[in-house]
């Protein structure tokens, strides 16, 4: 992907590749983990703003997903520019959500504290069989509070208190059980698995399925009457889209659909 984006013409903490109905995202810091600092956030957030594939794909560089947010760069600021280090991550996880397309985490090696955060907000997540999750801020006094936040509504308060609590690693099959990442895969298929389900995802309505994502959010933290007032409307409005139509009538005329509707985030 050339150009600006999001205010952004040189990629330094990035790359941005568009692969067919894929975008990849890859943390570009592999010598330092992929830790999140507040330039790579300010890059990520930009790059996501600026995808134009129908699926999204998050990858690592180097060994490890990423290990969270840069310590040495915690341990320069203070103050206000502490707070703008944690807003600006609240922010790119925000995006992650408000984006029309799906959000897949490629997920290799360590994803640790604020990168286990970014799994965690990750509309799905594809792992390989050596990934380890982990949210250990705090056995050096910092506790993941903001990691805690997806990763609670991903895998449930007791066992995320067990992470949080003890720092504890968990493997990628205990991260499954555990319903953070989606599908376990060895290392060297990890990148057919994501294909694959980006592809499926595809082939549906893009305005279909920015709808659902968008309308998935909306509700997921509500009581079940609220959420069904919101999904009701939804469904309505879904079905009166042309895409409805046209997927109706294709099924009752065995053929496959022709999708014409645009996303809408």
């Amino acid at each position: 992907m050339a150009g600006t984006v999001g205010g952004v013409t040189d990629w330094q903490h990035v790359r941005v590749e568009d692969r067919g109905v894929t975008t990849r995202i890859t943390l570009d810091r592999p010598d330092r983990r992929n830790a999140l600092s507040e330039e790579l956030m300010v890059e990520l957030q930009a790059a996501l703003e600026g995808a134009t594939a129908p699926i999204v794909v998050l990858a690592g560089a180097g060994p490890a997903f990423s290990a969270g947010h840069d310590l040495e760069e915690l341990a320069a600021s203070e103050g206000d520019a502490l707070a703008n280090v944690f807003d600006r991550c609240t922010a790119l996880m925000a995006t992650v959500r408000s984006i029309p397309q799906p959000v897949i985490a490629r997920v290799h090696g360590v994803a640790s504290a604020a990168g286990c955060q970014l799994v965690a907000t990750c509309d799905l997540a594809v792992a390989e069989s050596g990934a380890r999750f982990a949210t250990p801020g705090v056995r050096i006094g910092l506790f993941c509070s903001t990691p805690m936040v997806p990763l609670t509504r991903a895998v449930g308060p007791k066992r995320a208190m067990h992470m949080l609590l003890t720092g504890d690693t968990i493997d990628a099959q205990t991260a499954l059980a555990w319903g953070l990442v989606n599908e376990v895969v060895a290392p060297d298929e990890l990148d057919a698995a994501i294909d694959a389900l980006a592809d499926r995802i595809a082939s549906y309505s893009p305005e279909v399925i920015a709808l659902g994502k968008r309308t998935f959010y909306e509700q997921v933290d509500l009581p079940s009457g609220d959420a069904y007032s919101i999904a009701t409307k939804v469904m309505a409005e879904n079905a009166a889209l042309d895409d409805a139509a046209e997927g109706i009538s294709a099924f009752l005329e065995k053929r496959s659909p022709t999708w014409t509707g645009e996303p809408r985030g």
